[in-house]
């Protein structure tokens, strides 16, 4: 779910993997730290971060299973106070929560509970109707996918006008269901026919959370919370309902309004997640998320058949060779040749961003506590491509 919006924000975020690597980091930069410091450009990545004008910066590396792990912390957890951003801080983080909703769907898939090429109407029958969406003609799959051609609710004016700028102080902590978000993209026609692109949209993910709802009678949340938060005991991790707090310990986080260039940061820590629901609500930490990344792509949450359709890819952009999205799931080349599997997130007063290499040897997450800035792109290349 993210607040720079939606499919051109995971773009810029793409772009930005893509053209900012270690390169970019300069010699004096990577001499500020101790020499012979095998995360010095990592270090230095982190504060360029907080040099470009993002408020805090935590990441966290590690090792296969966990180990090695390695914390960086820069910037200002609170601006008011001057605290430091926290090593063990938890944070929204976005469209991450896609991943979380697309293994629960994978797993059901593997239980034979429901089947990829199933149809949308098939399990919401009415719910994707109007102005030429039809759910009898978008298989879960392209949902997954993003090539439903589903409109994307969060780009209505109106909704756009409540939440994603400065409206969204006065509508912060009102109360919306799925249903009403996937009502709000029916007001619009598809952006085109199912499987003829790929194209972001977050109501994908709010239509499979309800269609998990429907095949489980349990909520997305519940079964996140069984199938993946407790077998791995990601005990920062949770699925906010309507929780306007964050847990502690957390940062406070900040916005512009869309706005990068404006002086004046807005406090927006506490809010109704429901605006992201299934698309981007969750919390978690730096260490929950490389624990998860890292036990979804070596096996343990998926079968090996649901598995190698969750990392089948499509193309995102011919600007961006190499980079793909498979079901819940972002493939990005790095400068090096590594492939990074992951996800990028956006959401009010946040940016997270995770990934791991495909046999789960190296992981990084990270996290900003302002939502207007971030070529984090330049972490991953220092990390990944220096080791």
């Amino acid at each position: 779910m993210p607040v720079r919006t939606t499919r051109n924000a995971l773009l810029a975020a793409l772009a930005a993997a893509a053209v900012l690597g270690a390169g970019t980091l300069s010699t004096a930069q990577a001499g500020e730290r101790t020499a012979g410091d095998p995360h010095a450009r990592t270090r230095a990545a982190v504060d360029a971060l907080v040099q470009g004008g993002a408020p805090g910066v935590v990441a966290r590396t590690e090792g296969p299973g966990g180990s090695r792990a390695w914390t960086d912390t820069a910037g200002a957890g609170d601006l008011t106070t001057g605290r430091e951003r926290g090593a063990q801080d938890r944070f929204r983080i976005g469209s991450l929560t896609k991943t979380f909703v697309a293994t629960v769907m994978l797993q059901l898939e593997s239980e034979g509970k429901l089947s990829l090429d199933d149809k949308v109407g098939k399990w919401l029958p009415g719910v994707v109707s109007g102005h030429g969406h039809d759910g009898g003609k978008i298989t879960l799959r392209q949902v997954l996918q993003h090539t439903s051609g589903i409109h994307e609710y969060t780009t209505d004016p109106e909704f756009a006008r409540q939440r994603m700028g400065v409206g969204f102080l006065e509508h912060r902590y009102d109360s919306l269901s799925g249903r009403q978000l996937v009502e709000v993209a029916m007001k619009h026609a598809p952006d085109f026919e199912p499987g003829k692109k790929w194209q972001y949209s977050n109501t994908n993910y709010i239509l499979a959370a309800l269609v998990v709802e429907k095949a489980t009678g349990r909520s997305y949340a519940s079964e996140i919370e069984r199938r993946i938060i407790r077998p791995l005991k990601l005990r920062a991790t949770s699925v906010p309902r309507e929780e306007t707090r964050l847990p502690q310990p957390s940062s406070r986080a900040y916005t512009t309004f869309s706005d990068p260039a404006a002086t004046k940061k807005y406090d927006i820590t506490e809010y109704n997640p429901s605006l992201a629901g299934a698309a981007g609500a969750m919390v978690s930490s730096t260490a929950d998320l490389n624990r998860f990344y890292r036990e979804l792509l070596t096996g343990k949450l998926l079968p090996k058949r649901q598995l190698k359709e969750m990392t089948t890819t499509v193309p995102v952009s011919d600007q961006l060779p190499g980079t793909g999205y498979g079901l819940g799931l972002l493939k990005q080349t790095l400068s090096c040749g590594k492939e990074v599997w992951g996800h990028t997130g956006g959401i009010h007063g946040s940016i997270t961003e995770a990934g791991t290499t495909r046999d789960g040897r190296q992981s990084l997450a990270l996290n900003l506590n302002g939502d207007w800035s971030g070529a984090t792109g330049s972490v991953f290349e220092a990390e990944f491509c220096t080791k």
